[in-house]
């Protein structure tokens, strides 16, 4: 019999929970998703209320996103939400790719989507779509670059988790989680480049890779889920070296362990995982959501303009022991 254990998790949180969970911080206080968030804001607002900040140069303008398309895989909630905007705040139009169901009009994501209309001056769209579906995902980003003329770049976040011993795995279970996470991140970005290079167009990829790709997580049994993220970095490799010819950087961020809200019943099943999991890392504490918006905005910007087929890794020095 089949023992699938609790924690299934998801990079952009479908399908499941992220591979985090709530925990007290165990060092000195950490920032938390809402001071972040709220300093960010604060700063935003703090320079856009004063005539003389308005009428001057923007400070380091290669990382301004101002007039561009990027395309959002596993955006509609989560990780890939939170880097949705943290996209828009840097002036960029998003558009999120994600097969769950349209949200509702009190969702997370309509919340965004009306702060970038009201006040950040751009606009998050919703498209239900599965990256498995070939047919849909190129017809769908075609559409979104056929509307704006343009297309700049890709955020790849969908994926999913499951956490079940390898004596236990099931051939259906691994063709779906490898199906997802690395065939479905192809596809993808394979969907955005063709269109970049039919209109001779330059442009910037983020491929949602894990510290996992890099290290076997003690504790955390999830062979398959590591295996395809360890493909997300080879094919982020390998699709920088074909696509660099066209002017297509390609590169991947490799969070550590993120705290999210839908975790919380996470170290209920697993205690022990609430003090080593932090203990695991350097910092000594988990990470958030927020903690990852400026990697997104990095590399879709001119920020990395020479860097393609590198992963940017976030773990707190988890794997640097």
């Amino acid at each position: 019999m089949k023992r699938s254990r609790p924690g299934v998790s998801s990079l952009s949180a479908k399908n499941g929970v992220a591979r985090t969970g709530t925990v007290a911080p165990t060092l000195a206080t950490p920032p938390t998703a809402k001071s972040i968030h709220t300093t960010a804001r604060r700063l935003s607002s703090s320079t856009s209320s004063t005539p003389a900040v308005e009428n001057r140069r923007p400070v380091l303008p290669e990382f301004s996103l101002k007039d561009k398309v990027i395309v959002v895989s596993g955006g509609g909630r989560g990780l890939g939400l939170v880097q949705s905007e943290a996209l828009m705040e840097a002036g960029a139009t998003v558009h999120v790719i994600d097969r769950l169901p349209p949200p509702s009009e009190d969702s997370d994501f309509a919340k965004v989507a009306a702060r970038g209309r009201d006040e950040l001056g751009t606009s998050l769209t919703y498209h239900n779509v599965d990256v498995r579906d070939p047919v849909g995902l190129n017809d769908t980003i075609a559409a979104i670059a056929d509307k704006h003329g343009r297309l700049d770049g890709l955020v790849a976040a969908a994926g999913v988790q499951q956490e079940t011993p390898a004596l236990e795995y099931t051939a259906e279970d691994a063709d779906r989680m490898l199906g997802i996470n690395v065939t479905g991140v192809l596809l993808t970005a394979q969907a955005v480049a063709r269109q970049m290079v039919k209109r001779n167009q330059k442009g910037s990829m983020a491929l949602i890779a894990s510290m996992s790709g890099t290290v076997a997580n003690r504790g955390l049994i999830c062979p398959v889920y590591n295996a395809s993220k360890a493909a997300v970095l080879q094919l982020g490799r390998n699709l920088a070296a074909e696509w660099g010819q066209y002017g297509i950087r390609v590169n991947t961020i490799s969070p550590g362990y993120i705290v999210t809200a839908m975790t919380a019943g996470l170290f209920e099943a697993f205690p022990e995982r609430k003090k080593s999991w932090p203990d695991a890392n350097m910092l000594g504490r988990l990470s958030y959501p927020e903690e990852y918006r400026g990697a997104a905005v990095f590399l879709l910007s001119d920020a990395s303009s020479f860097m393609t087929g590198s992963d940017l890794r976030i773990d707190g020095g988890h794997c640097a022991w």
